[in-house]
């Protein structure tokens, strides 16, 4: 009788080590805010260049689609009623509108198109309009994000329906300095937003605004909380604070740009998978300075005229920074 031969099994390959992603902590975000600028940004394009082509800049184009009348008290917003900024109110766009923006946006090169509405957060009436907003938009092959305040139970997972990608509901700021900026809610409001979208199956936008009076302590603390969202934003925009005549931040003194660029960098290291954008306040920017924060790993931007009510670099002049600076838009 024959005996079968053994077949020898391949030895197991030993599997790598699982190692946990970091805990960021504000005391370790501070001390990367508080290493010499050269190494933040070598970290900080180490981080980039392992994860994303380093040359390559994502753009979103943003648009008002119900402009003023808010009856939130958000202290940097020329939106709230609460505030005497001449703004004119307009009533929510229509589909046609909005598709016409978007239309542009893409021919102009943008890859996102984010639309925004002043609200604490929207009626139930108003959301099959804004659902057929979204799907307008998606359907010209445009990723959409919109940004409608606080939501109610529900309406995150109708406009996961709708087919949109990304909800967009900063922090602003740390926690324990929310309370300076806003008070007519909570933190814990804009994190059970973020929780619903993420339960719906949408990809976060959440980031902050540079500029109000903070610290970098407060700063640090910001990265610190959106580094430990489980998971993180998949976008981060990291506004530079624009003081508006009627608002009560209109005297903000301006953040250094270098502390700013830190703040883009920490972003980076913290949140290594994340598109990091920067947005509000970059017209104020010299073309190098808006040159080092790229440096400092932000990989995407607000493109187009106008953000929400303030300006923005024109098309023009941002094809031409890129031209300058070897960048390619995605």
């Amino acid at each position: 009788m024959n005996t079968p031969a053994l077949v020898a099994r391949p030895a197991s390959r030993p599997q790598p080590p699982v190692h946990p992603a970091p805990v960021w902590t504000v005391d370790a975000v501070l001390a990367l805010f508080e290493l010499p600028l050269p190494d933040l940004l070598f970290q900080a394009q180490a981080s980039l260049r392992a994860h994303f082509d380093p040359n390559a800049v994502q753009r979103s184009t943003l648009l008002s689609i119900k402009t003023g009348n808010c009856s939130e008290d958000c202290g940097y917003c020329s939106q709230s009623k609460r505030h005497q900024t001449g703004l004119e109110s307009q009533r929510l766009l229509s589909t046609e509108e909005v598709l016409a923006a978007a239309k542009a946006a893409k021919e102009q090169g943008a890859g996102r198109f984010c639309m925004g509405a002043a609200w604490r957060g929207p009626k139930e009436k108003d959301m099959a309009a804004v659902n057929e907003m979204v799907r307008a938009v998606k359907a010209l092959g445009l990723e959409t994000c919109v940004t409608l305040g606080i939501l109610k139970d529900g309406q995150a997972e109708q406009l996961k329906e709708a087919g949109l990608d990304y909800y967009n509901h900063n922090l602003d700021t740390a926690p324990e300095y929310y309370g300076d900026v806003v008070t007519t809610h909570t933190y814990q409001d804009r994190l059970d937003t973020l929780h619903g979208v993420r339960e719906a199956g949408l990809k976060v936008c959440s980031g902050g605004i540079v500029g109000m009076g903070e610290t970098r302590q407060h700063r640090a603390g910001l990265i610190a909380k959106l580094a430990s969202l489980d998971p993180p934003p998949e976008s981060v925009p990291i506004n530079n604070l624009v003081p508006i005549p009627g608002t009560p931040l209109a005297g903000s003194n301006p953040v250094d740009i270098f502390e700013f660029v830190r703040t883009i960098a920490a972003a980076r290291i913290t949140m290594p998978h994340s598109y990091v954008r920067l947005s509000a306040g970059r017209e104020q920017m010299s073309e190098a300075e808006q040159a080092l924060c790229f440096l400092a790993g932000a990989n995407s931007m607000f493109y187009g005229d106008q953000l929400l009510t303030t300006s923005n670099p024109g098309v023009e002049r941002d094809n031409a920074l890129f031209e300058k600076l070897g960048l390619h838009g995605v």
